[in-house]
């Protein structure tokens, strides 16, 4: 009797993250879907992993309708859809930020996932027992002022991840959170940010990311920080500035860094629960 593999479908997956998630699934024998908006980084993920692709631009709601429509007729059934599309802010704020650029970070980070879900769903329900999992970020339990519109739309899409959990709970589709931090990608060069060398070893790989979602579909893991010791995160009264961080330590609690001078402060080891969800 032959195995059919199961379908996965990975949204922003022509590079980075999303990229690195197409290869561990296709090592876990998921037959994959990948759409992004870069056709030449997609096909050639598409070759190395043995995927099929679909350029789809997921801020655009109709778009997404047309592909979604033409990889249901192909996979009536999928087992996952994993929402990682999502575009950086530029590190401006809601007062010099074009108002395009903002509602294209909600379209993109948010909404993209809203739209790439509700097409899914009735392939995912024919697919049961399936899971969805949406790769948001940090900073969508923080607010960087220099990063706010980025944040609230990451804070948008964690309210979105952990809603529809509640929606689809005894659906047999379950959903997953992955909230990366550091993590050094095209679209978002974390080491070159920074002067300490501390931090710059805290920044992890695009594969650390992968490992965790296919720990969540295979562990069933709720909600996951990325990386889970050694996350940099906004802290105290000047959290509304990207000038302190909170850096999580397994032994003796987190330690609030400041990259300017390079100064550290050891916190409460209660605070640590706060930040390790798993």
């Amino acid at each position: 009797m032959q195995v059919v593999a199961p379908v996965a479908v990975v949204t922003g997956a022509s590079s980075g993250i999303g990229a690195a998630i197409a290869r561990a699934l296709a090592t876990k024998g998921w037959r994959l879907v990948l759409l992004a908006r870069n056709e030449a980084r997609l096909r050639q993920v598409a070759n190395e992993t043995g995927g099929e692709y679909e350029l789809c631009d997921v801020s655009d709601r109709a778009q997404v309708d047309r592909v979604t429509s033409a990889v249901r007729e192909r996979h009536p059934a999928i087992r996952l859809l994993v929402n990682n599309a999502g575009i950086p802010g530029g590190g401006r704020g809601f007062l010099d930020l074009e108002p395009e650029q903002i509602e294209q970070l909600i379209r993109t980070n948010y909404l993209g996932s809203v739209w790439c879900l509700r097409a899914f769903l009735p392939a995912l329900e024919a697919g049961a027992p399936a899971h969805v999992v949406n790769i948001v970020s940090v900073a969508g339990t923080v607010a960087a002022g220099r990063s706010g519109p980025y944040s609230a739309s990451k804070h948008a899409q964690l309210a979105f991840s952990r809603s529809t959990g509640v929606e689809l709970a005894g659906s047999g589709i379950e959903v997953h959170t992955i909230n990366p931090g550091l993590i050094e990608t095209p679209g978002f060069p974390q080491r070159s940010q920074f002067r300490n060398t501390l931090l710059q070893r805290l920044v992890a790989e695009p594969d650390l990311v992968a490992e965790r979602v296919v720990r969540a579909v295979e562990r069933g893991r709720v909600e996951q920080f990325v990386p889970r010791t050694g996350t940099a995160r906004p802290s105290g009264p000047g959290s509304c500035g990207p000038q302190q961080a909170e850096i999580e330590s397994p032994d003796d609690g987190p330690v609030a860094f400041d990259w300017r001078g390079g100064t550290r402060r050891r916190l409460p080891r209660r605070v640590a629960g706060l930040h390790a969800q798993e």
